[in-house]
């Protein structure tokens, strides 16, 4: 018999640990401030409705349809010719799992460096730089698809008694520290930073395609995540009622996360510009901030903003977090906090991940733990390079992060051939939903979700060509990891491979039962 959820609170806590990640923690704060604050918040509300909603919507539906991995249900769907792209979505959360992996044990690594006081007060980036130039993160890599697999090849209630501890103990911390944050001195600074609207701005069409992008790693909408979870949704669970709580909850712990660090920064910058006045090393491993000074620009809180929010995710997690925590009361304490909550949070996401890859094998007749263990194997071997190095882990975020958008396309169409308002009849308006989910959701998914991706992509294509002519379809341009050619080379490579597989994916899938 399928196994499934024993319970909607165990259902909807392993999916709320699915999508709450590193993406919510140290992404999105990131991605917030590059963008301006309260004018990419506008647009990424905007986006939680007119794409994420929609779309996990109908990853809900699919998979209490289906009961299948995103191959099965897209031949199931649309007939076997187009297995291929519900393999090409498995794919891309694959891809992700390999760097996700290698970043989920820099967050074990620092856990465990703030239990037993590694971490030094000195430089900030004194730490950072020895880890990573050293083995600990192909170790901590390694830990960490073991433990992950040892998880899942458990099975769903595995996975349901783990997220259901450790989801409420996540939430909790953030919480904690959330609070914590709003009583540091110059915490108001970064609150009015963070929610201060340029209406604007809100012309930049990057600051849209930043939390288009963001929406759906905040959410997993496109990442065939929610529709293997939903495979094991119980008959009577109230689809639409799950598939709006989930991402809506989930952008809350993002905006908590976002209000968490920026009260902090922002309370951090006075102590260490007078710390840099002193002693100037203390400026080392946040090297854009330390050029800039070293270059003649004030020491200021603009500053900051301008170089160490655009150096990147790790350049606010991993270097500037600590930092900041020794300058609170209590410090080491909440460093603690912090840097568990973060492991807890990619552990929970790089089971749903991991979780995906298997109901594909699965799907196609493989024994579970056999598959799991290809998997780990894989996982492991294939993001040896990410964990070895920098620039490598950076390319593969930036070309199947984007990838996200596609593989969200490939659902829009998914159901087309099968009829829009037809599986909307069916899956979402079912006896046990609760909500009914008007017309308006065709019109969504047919046209607005589809347009949004492509116009994004178009814009994107022209703009790199207006400002880089000479290199934007150099996929090995070694300075410039994030062109246009980097993405087109790895996407044509990898749907050339699987279009030609695809008569070999549906025999495979075929005969499975």
């Amino acid at each position: 018999m399928e196994e499934r959820f024993s319970s909607r609170r165990g259902m909807m806590l392993a999916m709320l640990a699915m999508a709450v990640g590193t993406g919510n923690i140290w992404r999105f704060p990131r991605i917030a401030a590059k963008n301006g604050g309260g004018e990419f918040l506008v647009a990424w509300v905007v986006f939680l409705f007119i794409w994420s909603i929609p779309i996990i919507m109908l990853e809900f539906g699919m998979g209490r349809k289906t009961r299948s991995g995103p191959i099965k249900s897209f031949m199931q769907l649309m007939g076997p010719r187009w297995a291929w792209m519900g393999a090409f979505c498995v794919f891309v959360t694959t891809a992700i799992t390999f760097y996700y992996c290698v970043v989920a044990g820099w967050t074990f690594r620092y856990a465990v460096a703030a239990i037993f006081t590694e971490i030094p007060e000195a430089s900030p980036g004194a730490f950072w730089i020895s880890f990573t130039s050293s083995f600990w993160p192909i170790l901590f890599h390694g830990l960490v698809i073991g433990l992950t697999s040892w998880v899942v090849i458990k099975g769903v209630k595995s996975i349901e008694r783990v997220t259901s501890i450790l989801m409420p103990i996540l939430l909790g911390l953030i919480l904690v520290l959330v609070v914590r944050s709003l009583f540091l001195p110059g915490a108001s600074a970064g609150l009015a930073y963070l929610f201060s609207v340029d209406w604007g701005n809100l012309a930049n069409p990057r600051i849209w395609i930043e939390a288009l992008t963001q929406n759906a790693w905040d959410t997993g909408a496109g990442w065939g995540l929610v529709l293997c979870y939903a495979a094991y949704m119980r008959d009577n669970e109230d689809t639409t009622l799950n598939a709006v709580v989930l991402p809506v909850a989930n952008n809350i712990v993002s905006l908590m996360a976002a209000i968490m660090i920026f009260s902090t920064v922002f309370s951090a910058v006075p102590q260490l510009m007078e710390q840099a006045q002193s002693d100037p090393t203390v400026l080392k491993g946040l090297p854009s901030l330390e050029k800039a000074v070293q270059d003649g620009e004030t020491f200021s809180i603009e500053l900051v903003q301008k170089t160490v929010f655009s150096q990147g995710n790790a350049g606010i997690t991993f270097i500037w977090m600590p930092q900041l925590f020794k300058t609170m009361f209590m410090g080491q304490f909440f460093m603690i906090l912090f840097f568990v909550a973060l492991a807890f949070a990619a552990f929970t996401s790089m089971i749903a991940q991991v979780e995906v890859t298997t109901r594909a094998f699965v799907d196609a007749g493989m024994n579970r733990k056999k598959a799991i263990k290809i998997i780990s194997i894989g996982v492991f071997a294939l993001g040896l390079p990410s964990a070895i190095w920098m620039p490598v882990l950076e390319n593969q975020d930036w070309v199947w992060g984007v990838a996200l958008m596609l593989a969200g396309l490939f659902f829009t169409i998914s159901i087309i051939p099968y009829g829009v308002k037809k599986f909307r009849e069916e899956n979402l308006n079912h006896e046990n939903s609760n909500i009914k989910v008007g017309r308006i959701w065709d019109f969504v998914i047919v046209v607005v979700a589809p347009a949004q991706m492509i116009l994004l992509l178009i814009w994107f294509f022209y703009s790199s060509w207006k400002e880089n002519p000479d290199t934007w379809l150099k996929p090995f341009e070694a300075d410039n990891l994030f062109n246009v050619g980097t993405i087109v080379v790895q996407w044509a490579f990898v749907l050339l491979i699987l279009i030609l597989a695809n008569n070999w994916i549906v025999k495979k899938t075929s005969r499975s039962k």
